[in-house]
């Protein structure tokens, strides 16, 4: 998903720039340049190498990126999809006209009967006269309900309707019920409504996937083509075999003859090799018989013998050489007949089976011409099913999908009449303008802009300069209700006759409404239109519609950025709300043979992606896989509904609660985002925040304190000891197995024994996360380690080293680390270490305030969780906590990090000298003029304004 957040109306100056966007907190930039050809060329971060991490943008996101730019310059040409006259009225340019549809009855079937509200109707009747009209639809008032009768009544007038929503799941919603009205309508089953894109709703797909899916259709209304197709197919398959069968059949026949004519070479040449030895052979025995007549030279004659002997022998010895050859190559020549005479009878009995093989065969000439004739029939079968899927787009007369599919393919449908926009408070500005653009006639524009908005960056990024920043808030941080002027800029609605307003809701219990009314709805309440019983068992846990679970009383504070991301303390609430609502029957236990899935029934919504990502894991841990779906985003949580919704605030820990709670005002993201959380209930609503905290850094007049009002002047209060249990250590050992999974809280004077009580059942590994030592803890601590050191498990001390402590503490850090060692103790030195933790064997976990081997002194309460999850995301943190913080040099003053530790130096007054420091009383009124003429810097851990002692006194004089 995309958003741009800079957008040029002119686009004169051929470049665009715009952001996209993974998640809320993953942005990378993309600069748009138009070149000399017309063509667009986006250019991501990570192609210039600055994006963080240096990755790469998704090729869809690109796609629509070019896709909405493309569309955006070529307004007015004729080419163009974009109407700008329609896509005007979305940011208040033309004059477009506010009418009704006479006779609505002729139009919407049984009209004067439909369970329609006052409001609702005049949605429908002023969406069917009007050129352009606004529908605010906030939580429950029945927006789908009055857009489907809308298409319904569009549909009869005779106009093509094309729908749209930023979401699969808006979209199906929406289309279903459309479905619905119009299933008896002639042609409703050949494609009269159409889906594009993937249906996201299983209850679409079942009941009306087969008729509004154009592929599908066209399976359904090709019947005789495609069992055309499958004869002719299989008679292809079969000619093509018979075909396969005469080619191997001419290939052994070749390989047959080649046989033939190379055995007999091989006879002719073995046959001539042993004449050869023959006549070679008959030679050498006529010389060997002259050589024995000859005999031994002697006598008169022995001169001529001797010399008639040597010639002989010399004949001999050629004879007998030549001899040898010849038969060599006798022999050479009969093992290659052989081999000649092997292959030929190998090939005789191939081109037999070869022949057999295509017995009763058709001749291959008929082979050929069937296989031609099929291959000619099956094309014009295709062309048949290309005129079937034409005549499938051509009767389409509404079709549904995504803003993202409309805006990045061609034309869905060959004409438009009536463009619908739902949930348009998410859609971003030039987005909508171009959807409006593809009406011919009309558009309606219907959501509400005080739920979600579309997700940019907008002018809050720190990454843009004035202009962009000026842009951004004139186009992209605008939805069309801003943009259009029926809603003002503090978000409150104008009058505008163009506007239509749902006031009745029938979603929540009375009590639900109440809250959500002082959230979001402060100047236009809505009115409960359904009864105020609950579908739900009784449980003690909900006897009111509305409950506040207040932990301020066990806050655990955290260290590091994103501590407010995450908040333990109320994970376990979530845990003992489910646990307490499945001993009530209101939540199936884990392995029920109940129908119903908890997520039918419950949803936790947190704020942060880190919380929910923990719920899902230690929900899915404690009560079974059924129970890990339950929790999400707000964002995913939009367009859904539960009888039980919980919402866990989060905020508890860190300085800031976080980007969730950062704006003030009825157009402000948080009032938008609380909103849709609060709404999703429909019987009860379960609200768990840190009261207090809250309290203490949101401004008064904030819709997050006016929920906490309104929460404890109605809801029913509970405190988080009413479902966290406090116990003592005593308490451990004569507790069930279920029991001990429970989390519970321990008071400080109990920790030390009940993480004893651990200690001696741990098994392989004991890790103590500890900033600071001191003597008597350390000491005391090893008595209990000792033993199961000797008994090899490990345990792991994480502490500070002594570099990051005062002198004298430094040594005694330094004393007692080796103290640890020595007992057999494996150290971990981390600088600048808050954490308070010990993990057991992976699956315990200790976490709170208390310095275990450094002092008793906190009277804060320790938490004990059985969760392996909830151990590997302590120990993540704090090892991602020591990797985040840079090396600073300390400050020359700065107080203990902890109650336990003694003050570093002299504490700085005003007019003494510390550390090269000159201290000064300044009133708040007065830190400009401080700042200006003597540059002077404020210390905030001495809560003091310091400067150079050399700065002349006269100039401090009022401030000594």
């Amino acid at each position: 998903m995309f958003s741009c957040e800079r957008w040029r109306q002119d686009f004169d100056s051929g470049e665009l720039l715009v952001r996209l966007s993974h998640s809320r907190d993953d942005w990378q930039q993309a600069t748009a340049r138009r070149h000399p050809n017309g063509k667009i060329h986006v250019t991501t971060e990570a192609d210039l190498g600055s994006a963080p991490g240096n990755a790469r943008l998704r090729e869809d996101e690109t796609r629509s990126l070019r896709s909405l730019l493309t569309r955006i310059e070529d307004r007015g040409q004729r080419s163009s999809p974009v109407n700008t006259t329609t896509a005007g009225w979305i940011v208040g340019q033309e004059s477009p006209r506010v009418r009704y549809l006479s006779h609505p009855e002729k139009y919407i079937a049984e009209y004067a009967d439909l369970a329609l509200n006052d409001q609702q109707r005049l949605g429908v009747e002023q969406a069917l006269g009007s050129d352009i009209t606004f529908i605010w639809g906030p939580p429950g008032t029945g927006k789908t309900q009055v857009i489907s009768h809308i298409v319904e009544g569009a549909y009869r007038i005779g106009e093509r309707v094309l729908f749209l929503a930023p979401t699969k799941v808006a979209v199906d919603q929406a289309l279903e019920r459309i479905c619905e009205l119009l299933e008896g309508e002639q042609n409703f089953d050949r494609g009269l409504v159409q889906r594009a894109g993937d249906i996201e709703v299983v209850s679409l797909r079942e009941r009306f996937g087969s008729v509004i899916d154009a592929q599908m259709i066209s399976g359904r209304l090709g019947e005789e083509l495609d069992e055309r197709t499958r004869e002719l197919e299989e008679s292809l398959e079969l000619a093509r075999e018979q075909q396969t069968a005469y080619e191997r059949l001419a290939r052994i026949d070749s390989e047959t003859a080649a046989a033939r004519a190379a055995e007999g070479t091989a006879t002719a040449a073995a046959s001539a090799a042993q004449a050869d030895v023959s006549r070679l052979d008959g030679d050498l025995a006529q010389v060997n018989e002259a050589i024995r007549v000859l005999g031994t030279p002697s006598g008169i004659f022995a001169r001529r013998k001797a010399t008639q002997l040597s010639v002989l022998t010399e004949q001999q010895q050629r004879l007998q050489h030549g001899l040898r050859d010849a038969r060599m190559r006798r022999d050479t020549a009969t093992a290659k007949h052989e081999q000649a005479a092997a292959r030929f009878r190998t090939a005789r009995q191939e081109l037999g089976t070869a022949l057999e093989s295509v017995r009763g065969y058709p001749s291959r000439p008929a082979i050929d011409e069937r296989i031609r004739t099929a291959e000619a029939e099956l094309e014009h079968i295709h062309k048949e099913r290309a005129r079937i899927v034409e005549s499938i787009r051509a009767r389409c007369r509404i079709m549904g999908t995504t803003l993202a599919k409309a805006l990045q393919s061609k034309p869905l449908m060959d004409q438009v009449d009536t463009v619908i926009i739902d949930e348009a408070g998410m859609v971003d500005l030039p987005s909508a303008w171009c959807a409006a653009g593809l009406a011919g006639k009309r558009v309606v524009v219907a959501g509400d802009f005080r739920q979600l908005p579309a997700i940019t960056k907008g002018k809050g990024s720190h990454k843009l300069n004035a202009d962009e920043k000026r842009h951004a808030a004139q186009w992209m941080d605008l939805d069309a209700f801003h943009a259009a002027g029926v809603v003002d800029a503090k978000g409150r609605v104008t009058g505008d006759p163009r506007l239509v307003s749902l006031g009745v809701q029938y979603r929540m219990r009375p009590g639900i409404c109440e809250i959500v009314n002082e959230v979001a709805y402060p100047d236009a309440p809505l009115v409960t239109g359904r009864s105020d019983g609950s579908r739900l068992p009784r449980s003690p846990l909900l006897e009111s519609s509305v409950v506040l679970v207040d932990t301020s009383a066990r806050r655990l504070l955290g260290h590091g950025r994103e501590t407010h991301l995450w908040n333990s303390v109320h994970e376990a609430v979530v845990h003992e709300l489910v646990r307490g609502l499945q001993y009530d029957s209101v939540l199936p236990a884990r392995k029920s043979r109940e129908p119903s899935s908890p997520a039918d029934l419950v949803a936790v919504i947190a704020p942060y992606r880190k919380q929910v990502t923990n719920l899902r894991e230690s929900l899915k841990y404690r009560f079974g896989d059924e129970y890990e779906g339950l929790t999400d985003t707000v964002h995913r949580f939009q367009g859904s509904q539960r009888p039980l919704v919980i919402v866990d605030t989060v905020a508890g820990a860190g300085k800031q609660p976080g980007h969730f709670y950062a704006g003030v005002g009825l157009s402000s993201d948080t009032t938008r985002l609380l909103n849709v959380a609060l709404s999703r209930a429909q019987d009860h609503l379960v609200v768990v925040a840190d009261v207090a905290y809250l309290r203490e850094r949101l401004r008064p007049d904030s819709e997050a304190v006016r929920m906490l009002s309104a929460l404890e002047r109605s809801a029913q209060l509970l405190s988080v000891d009413d479902l966290i249990p406090i116990r003592s250590a005593g308490d451990l050992s004569g507790l069930s197995e279920e029991e001990l999974g429970r989390p519970a809280f321990f008071p400080a004077d109990e920790v030390t024994k009940a993480v004893e009580w651990d200690i001696a059942r741990a098994e392989k590994r004991i890790e103590i996360y500890t900033p600071f030592l001191n003597v008597g803890p350390v000491n005391r601590w090893l008595k209990t380690l000792s033993p199961r050191l000797g008994q090899g498990v490990q345990v792991i001390v994480h502490t500070r080293p002594p570099s990051d402590s005062a002198h004298k503490d430094g040594e005694r850090q330094d004393r007692l680390i080796r103290r640890l060692r020595e007992a057999g103790c494996e150290i971990s030195l981390r600088p600048r270490m808050h954490e308070k933790v010990a993990i057991l064997d992976d699956t315990v976990l200790w976490h709170g305030s208390l310095n275990l081997f450094a002092s008793t002194g906190p009277t804060d309460l320790m938490m004990r969780l059985t969760d392996p999850g909830a151990c590997t995301r302590v120990r993540r943190i704090a090892d991602a906590a020591q990797q985040d913080r840079p090396l600073r040099p300390r400050d020359p003053w700065q107080p203990p990090a902890d109650a336990e530790e003694a003050p570093y130096g002299p504490v700085p007054e005003a007019g003494k000298v510390v550390n090269g420091r000159l201290y000064l009383n300044v009133p708040i009124e007065q830190k400009d003029i401080a700042k200006r003429e003597v540059k002077a810097r404020w210390n905030p851990q001495a809560k003091l304004w310091w400067v150079d002692p050399a700065t002349p006194r006269e100039k401090l004089t009022r401030w000594l």
